[in-house]
């Protein structure tokens, strides 16, 4: 029998590559996508505006001029020029973007989490409770949501906070929809009959096997709701429903520079064109977040 040596040295070790998580794969797939890396740096820049744009303005966003309204773009000290009021328009729109994003966002985030919470429960729980969550729910499906939202407003007056709660009852009928269908999804896959065949409680199973599943889909639903969130503002203020005067928010600012689009139509468009861009930017980063968490096994 012959005996051969194996020096350990030589042997060479095995390695174990760990698979990536799911969240790491979303992510990957996220950054090979070009549109949704360029949409999330437009609204990573609008956020930093949002944040910083107070301190970074060239000029007194308040400070009106009548010997300087309704200056063209590129006029001597105003890169954008002025507003009706002879104010700087690169200024009024810079503060306007905290505002704006304010109301497109805040309605939308009080209405993921009151919208999530009840889809859920009448998603797992099914049923009869299922039936009188969600024919509830319908209800508000009977109206537009403009003009449910005009409704509301104009029910519970002018102002920030009156906006901030009509659209948030607007967007909670949508979320809770879409919760409670991957909800009812989610609760029979055999995971969850697992759970429940082992004595696990009802809180336990939502909270360690379903939440974890359905918040993705949700979330990526909810985000493309900031456009939408972000126009029914700027309408509402358009309308005198929203935020008043003198506050730069950009729906409220094509309102007052309505008259001057025969004057000035370039410096007139210029609210509206940071409300499309931001818009587009939403929706193209949301497009981007679905496809890249529609991973296949």
């Amino acid at each position: 029998m012959l005996n051969v040596a194996v020096n350990p040295a030589k042997v060479p070790a095995l390695r174990f590559e760990r698979s990536p998580g799911y969240w790491q794969t979303v992510a990957r797939r996220l950054l090979r996508d070009p549109v949704a890396v360029s949409a999330a740096l437009v609204v990573l820049g609008l956020l930093v505006l949002a944040v910083f744009g107070p301190s970074l303005v060239p000029g007194d966003p308040y400070q009106s001029s009548m010997l300087k309204r309704l200056k063209p773009i590129g006029f001597e000290g105003h890169l954008l020029g002025t507003d009706e009021l002879g104010r700087d328009m690169l200024s009024r729109l810079m503060v306007g973007a905290r505002l704006s994003l304010f109301m497109g966002i805040t309605p939308v985030v009080c209405a993921f989490v009151i919208g999530s919470v009840i889809g859920i429960v009448a998603g797992y729980a099914g049923g009869a409770t299922n039936t009188v969550i969600m024919r509830t729910v319908d209800v508000f499906y009977a109206f537009p949501s403009v003009l449910l939202a005009i409704a509301l407003s104009g029910a519970l007056g002018a102002g920030i906070t009156n906006s901030l709660i009509s659209l948030t009852i607007v967007f909670i009928p949508p979320i809770a929809r879409v919760a409670e269908s991957v909800t009812t999804q989610i609760r029979g896959r055999d995971f969850v009959d697992a759970a429940r065949a082992s004595g696990a409680s009802a809180f336990t199973i939502v909270r360690v096997h379903v939440l974890g599943n359905v918040l993705g889909p949700i979330f990526v639903y909810a985000t493309s709701l900031i456009a939408v969130s972000m126009i029914l503002a700027s309408g509402l203020s358009f309308l005198g429903l929203g935020v008043k005067p003198p506050e730069p928010e950009w729906g409220l600012m094509l309102n007052t520079l309505r008259t001057a689009i025969y004057v000035q139509p370039w410096v007139a468009a210029l609210p509206g064109a940071m409300i499309f861009v931001t818009s587009v930017a939403f929706n193209l980063l949301s497009d981007g977040l679905r496809s890249a968490m529609e991973i296949r096994s």
